[in-house]
């Protein structure tokens, strides 16, 4: 069977390759990203490996490009990106590559060194200008004639000993100090200022209103000039640490208004030149990042490249002469041929003239397990390995879920216009997908969403069929070929009574509907929910019985493939009898029951005859005889049915001791057989090494010999295995059942927003009614994409990945592998450097 429905089939191949040849062939192997390489070297540290310094060359580089990124983002500057991968460079071009990107780092370490003291340079001029402006309104204030202001703030400074001396010594002078704080900093400083100096000082301060730029970080900060003015050296020195304290800086300002103005007319000059100055540095440190920035992204890819060649060879063993690397890695058996030509390339590029060797092991271990996939089919795969990745050849439920899984989605989420909005959705992500990949972002969500866009087209298209089949689209219907009902109420009746009913026998035509439901159900009162209810809930049971029975089949398969007998007869057989004796019987009765009984048809088939299956399926199994039905009506719906259901139920009983006992009796025999030397049954050894369950398949690697299973495990696994069946057979039938609840909830829920939202616009009248339509269906259009699109969607997403994981692939898939893992080049670039370092 092809690779779409197993994994593909691997070798576990040793390849040797010359010192000089092998960066050129694992970089030719890691741009074809088909091997696998196996470590060599476990017990070695990462530090004590043959290539670690090479490694670390690339970390340095990868060190200074990020540095690189990092200035270039904040500039602002777009970095060029042409989508093409350039190769892995040659050894001997890491040097040009280093010495590039020193020089890089240098040249801009010193444009930002000289650009922070420039700006320290500037904000200090700034800060000066603003405390000579801001100080020079006070001291006019004082020159104009406030006198009186003044002499009792000095009063109010001066002690009492002060006014005794200075009675005889003349005026006493006032001593002051200016500078600049934080403006979130300036109550808490005011406050230390007036306990510590008691009172003793007396501080102006006003706002500088335009924000200054800190030159360290480059943030916008908020600082207010203050200027403090006291008596004596003992309040000088005290000011002065608090000010040094609350990180204040403190300016020179001259006390006479000439000097003052002399000194701001310089500040003046000064700031000029360093803003002509710090232009031209702006500039040059701007040519520097946009030349990296045309280049930054192809740096990026040939370092990761360098690197994860590096890592893979420290994978590697030398061999004793110091002249050959030695390898082991998983390939895929189909790509050998291309791999041997990959290495030819690289020995070829690398000019040397020993040819590499590739050569294929035995091995019993289990290999990797590889799904080719492409951008359509990987998504389904991405669900599949969610829930476990699949044993090696194991058979692989993707192609199956690729139908089934949006169409069971589709039974529950079945409406015209929702599945409309999500095909439309996942139309637009696949026609755009080319822009949209390339446009790199770190929301989890939108990824998730465009991921799996060809998941959500399918379902949005599933859901338009089924949508037509209920004949749905937003809670109403489509009338397409008019209803094949006939009914005798007016307008007003059909409006306004909620009670009406329709009658089969009465109002119906008799020939069936050419496509989905009949229109007139969307009025039929409550007995819309009475038929929808019969309707959906048949299906369900009908499609997850399908659903169930194609799983066991699926697990023939794989008994076949790995050569499994006793697993094939004892487990597959006795399961899938058990599954169509009871649950697709019940299916068969539900078809038998619509076929044969119709309102129109007389007694014993007509409608009130009909029997109801539930009822009938209970009384199978539990050997009751049906109750008495009315009069002119039969007990059984087909002649020797009574024989028929005790037979199945007996069959069914019988199949649970097989599944139960014979296989670990038969490996039980098997040993048995084998410990007297004696030629054990055909097919019974090989099952009884691995505990009858064989893990390697015809052209594979078998699975690894282990101590044989003690036969009590053997007997509680098998007792749990069959309990599980058995009783999950019963629970997942009515699993099943989420398909009619889901479906009935949401055409509720889209019934509900047009009853309670949408019709109150569409009563309205007149150009008012027009606005308040508009306005209705703005709310309800919002509520119908938020709810009934997305949080159902989700809701029914949710429920089919269950029926898939648990209903279905329980029934073969163990889901117990290890998946493939590559060197491959556009992992590692599209992962960055994490890739690298697992």
């Amino acid at each position: 069977m092809g690779s779409l429905f197993r994994s593909e089939e691997m070798a576990l191949c040793q390849l040797f390759l010359q010192s000089e040849a092998a960066y050129a062939c694992v970089s030719e192997l890691g741009e074809l990203g088909l091997v696998q390489f196996r470590d060599l070297n476990p017990d070695v540290n990462a530090f004590q490996r043959k290539f670690v310094n090479e490694v670390r060359r690339c970390d340095e580089m990868e060190r200074k490009l990020r540095y690189l990124e990092k200035e270039i983002k904040k500039d602002g500057i777009p970095m060029l990106d042409t989508g093409e991968s350039p190769e892995a460079p040659q050894p001997r071009e890491m040097i040009d590559l280093e010495a590039t990107f020193e020089k890089l780092e240098n040249e801009l370490r010193e444009v930002n060194q000289n650009a922070e003291a420039l700006k320290r340079n500037f904000l200090e001029l700034t800060e000066l200008k603003h405390i000579l402006r801001k100080t020079q309104v006070f001291f006019d204030e004082q020159e104009g004639g406030v006198n009186q202001t003044t002499e009792s703030m000095t009063r109010a400074l001066i002690t009492d000993e002060a006014r005794t001396a200075g009675a005889s010594m003349g005026p006493v002078q006032l001593g002051f100090v200016a500078g600049v704080i934080l403006r979130e900093r300036l109550p808490a400083f005011e406050r230390m200022l007036w306990r510590a100096c008691r009172g003793n000082v007396f501080l102006r301060q006003a706002m500088i209103e335009t924000p200054l730029e800190d030159p360290t970080n480059g943030d916008q900060v908020h600082k207010s000039v203050f200027i403090i003015f006291f008596q004596g050296d003992q309040l000088k020195t005290r000011v002065k640490k608090i000010c040094e304290g609350f990180r204040a800086t403190l300016y020179p300002c001259p006390e006479a208004p000439a000097d003052r103005r002399e000194m701001a007319m310089g500040v003046m000059t000064r700031i000029e030149d360093l803003n002509t100055v710090l232009g031209q540095t702006q500039d040059h440190r701007h040519r520097v990042l946009v030349a990296a920035a045309k280049n930054l992204k192809n740096w990026f890819v040939k370092v990761r490249k360098i690197k994860a060649i590096y890592h893979t060879l420290n994978l590697f063993n030398l061999d004793v002469t110091q002249k050959c690397l030695i390898a082991e890695c998983w390939v895929p058996l189909l790509d050998i041929e291309t791999i041997q030509l990959a290495l030819r390339r690289g020995t070829e590029r690398s000019g040397s003239s020993v040819p590499p060797i590739l050569n294929r092991m035995q091995t019993f271990e289990n290999p990797p397990t590889y799904n080719r996939t492409n951008k359509f089919t990987k998504a389904f795969q991405a669900l599949i390995d969610a829930y476990g990745v699949a044993s090696y050849r194991e058979m692989n439920p993707a192609p199956y879920t690729i139908i089934t899984f949006p169409f069971l989605f589709a039974v529950m989420f079945g409406d015209l216009g929702h599945g409309a909005i999500m095909a439309l959705f996942g139309l637009w992500m696949i026609r755009k997908e080319k822009g949209l990949a390339a446009q790199k972002t770190d929301n989890e969500i939108w990824n998730i969403f465009f991921g799996g866009r060809y998941i959500i087209f399918l379902m949005g298209v599933f859901s338009m069929y089924t949508g037509m089949i209920y004949n749905d689209i937003f809670s109403k219907s489509l009338n397409i070929f008019g209803s094949h009902w006939q009914m005798s109420y007016n307008k007003s009746t059909v409006m306004e009574n909620k009670y009406l009913q329709l009658s089969p026998k009465e109002d119906y035509e008799g020939s069936p509907y050419p496509f989905g439901m009949d229109p007139i159900w969307q009025v039929a009162g409550s007995n819309k929910i009475i038929f929808h209810n019969a309707y959906k809930m048949k299906i369900s049971i009908i499609f997850g019985v399908i659903h169930m029975v194609f799983g066991v089949v699926m697990s023939w398969h794989n008994h076949t493939y790995f050569r499994n007998r006793i697993s094939l007869i004892y487990e597959f057989i006795p399961q899938l009898m058990f599954l169509l004796l009871l649950f697709f019987y019940m299916v068969l009765l539900m078809f038998i029951k619509w076929i044969k009984f119709a309102a129109t048809n007389e007694k014993p088939y007509s409608e009130a005859c009909a029997p109801s299956i539930l009822i009938t399926f209970i009384d199978m199994v539990l050997f009751n005889t049906p109750k008495a039905a009315p009069a002119e009506c039969g007990v059984y719906m087909f002649w020797g049915q009574h024989f028929v259901q005790v037979l199945f139920v007996l069959l069914a009983l019988g199949c649970i001791p097989i599944m139960l006992f014979a296989k670990p009796m038969l490996i039980m025999q098997a040993r048995k057989l084998a410990n007297e030397e004696v030629q054990p049954i055909a097919g019974a050894s090989s099952d009884a090494e691995t505990g009858g369950v064989s893990n390697g398949g015809p052209h594979g690697g078998g699975g690894p010999h282990e101590e044989e299973e003690e036969m009590s495990e053997i007997f509680i696994h098998q007792s749990i295995h069959t309990i599980e069946y058995v009783l999950g057979s019963v629970s997942h039938t009515a699993s099943y059942l989420r398909l009619w609840a889901l479906s009935l909830a949401h055409a509720q829920l889209a019934e509900v927003l047009w009853t309670m939202v949408l019709s109150i616009g569409l009563k309205q009248e007149g150009w008012f009614g027009g606005v308040i339509l508009t306005c209705v269906f703005g709310f309800w259009a919002i509520l119908t994409v938020g709810i009934l699109v997305l949080m159902e969607g989700l809701s029914a997403f949710l429920h089919t990945l269950r029926l898939h994981w648990v209903e279905f692939q329980s029934k073969f898939y163990k889901g117990q592998g290890y998946a493939f893992q590559p060197f491959s080049f556009d992992a590692i670039i599209e992962n960055g450097s994490a890739a690298v370092e697992e």
